[in-house]
């Protein structure tokens, strides 16, 4: 039967000796012999069994949870339970993980669209995240919608050119005007801006609000606060949070 000792058990399931006389102590892993020097000698069986904790310790379980199964006569049906809580608890810190990925990116995004560090409370940074998710929302369904009328509207003017039916086109085209009208409707209530300069939330009048210049995430309107024209970092309107 082959024997190895603490260093060719060691390098053959890739830990130190260190760790493997730490399992000694931890009476996880026994060595099945000893010379007459009184240096540890491990067996076939033994080396499985390393290889066993190895693995046991990569998917995260603790050597006292480990130790149990070893211990256990259904060390199988032990290790499904203890996988099973495994799972869970992974989960709930993969859930943490998320919620802290998604501060990050709302604080990033915060600084970007704004030069300045956000002193925001927590509740406040996530009201601004909730609020981004439904202005997303918002930009989908106009662009859904847009897509729709226009491919309407192309659509029926070629059948106008090729087929000389007009009448389809006059039917869509008065939808396609109350579509757009509808959805700049839409998009003016469900935004709101903040001034660069003191920031300030307002809504700007219908009529700057439609004439400004803008671009994706900013729109060009004066602060009705400090009065300081410039573009304005658009954000979800209270209301629609």
């Amino acid at each position: 039967m082959p024997q190895y000792t603490t260093g060719e058990i060691a390098k053959l399931c890739g830990v130190s000796v260190r760790t493997v006389q730490f399992y000694d102590t931890k009476e996880l892993l026994k060595p099945s012999g000893l010379t007459e020097g009184g240096r540890r000698l491990y067996s076939d069986d033994d080396l499985n069994q390393l290889h066993l904790i190895c693995l046991l310790k990569a998917l995260g379980l603790t050597l006292g949870s480990i130790k149990g199964i070893l211990d256990n006569d259904s060390p199988g049906k032990v290790l499904l339970l203890l996988l099973d809580e495994q799972t869970k608890q992974i989960g709930h810190e993969i859930k943490d993980r998320q919620k802290q990925l998604d501060l990050i990116q709302a604080v990033r995004e915060s600084i970007r669209d704004t030069g300045r560090i956000p002193v925001h409370s927590i509740s406040d940074i996530k009201n601004m995240m909730n609020g981004k998710k439904k202005l997303k929302r918002t930009y989908v369904t106009m662009f859904v919608f847009g897509l729709f009328m226009t491919a309407a509207q192309v659509g029926t003017l070629v059948l106008w050119i090729a087929k000389g039916i007009w009448q389809s086109y006059a039917i869509v085209m008065p939808a396609v005007v109350l579509t757009g009208i509808l959805l700049v409707r839409l998009y003016y209530k469900n935004t709101e801006y903040i001034c660069a300069e003191c920031d300030t939330k307002f809504k700007p009048m219908p009529g700057e609000f439609f004439f400004s210049r803008h671009t994706p995430k900013t729109r060009k309107l004066k602060c009705p606060q400090c009065g300081h024209t410039g573009y304005c970092i658009e954000v979800a309107s209270e209301e629609q949070k």
